[in-house]
């Protein structure tokens, strides 16, 4: 599996950007009367969270299919990456906007919605950087 990924680091990369979203999926879907206390948000955003909850979901299942069941792992999958990378990036500057400069509906100022994406999108874009002799074959 290691050889799969080029060596340990972009392994360990791999699952901890995933592990990630995984985090995100379980805290969104099935903890969200708890994730939604953290931030202060009003129980009408329920089923929205849950629904970007299922988007995370999705791409966890696409990575944990990549890392075990895929016969090629990773070779070819640079659709996959290069989305998750973009998705990344998009939460990123939306978040920056809505939590440092519109502020409209904010009522808890964390920054986890500010550093999170941005941890994952410099994850995703280590991995493709790091992958990519066998993401774009």
């Amino acid at each position: 599996m290691i050889e799969k990924f080029n060596g340990i680091f972009y392994l360990i990369v791999f699952i901890v950007h995933f592990l990630g979203f995984g985090i995100y999926a379980y805290q969104m879907i099935i903890d969200n009367e708890k994730f939604r206390a953290k931030f202060e948000i009003d129980e009408t955003a329920a089923t929205v969270m849950r629904m970007i909850g299922a988007s995370f979901l999705g791409v966890l299942l696409m990575a944990l299919y990549i890392m075990f069941i895929r016969p090629g792992g990773v070779e070819g999958t640079w659709g996959f990456f290069n989305l998750v990378f973009v998705q990344n990036l998009c939460i990123f500057v939306v978040n920056t906007y809505s939590i440092k400069i519109n502020k409209t509906g904010i009522k808890n100022d964390s920054n986890e919605g500010v550093i999170a994406p941005l941890v994952f999108t410099i994850l995703s874009g280590i991995l493709i950087y790091g992958l990519s002799d066998k993401i774009y074959s």
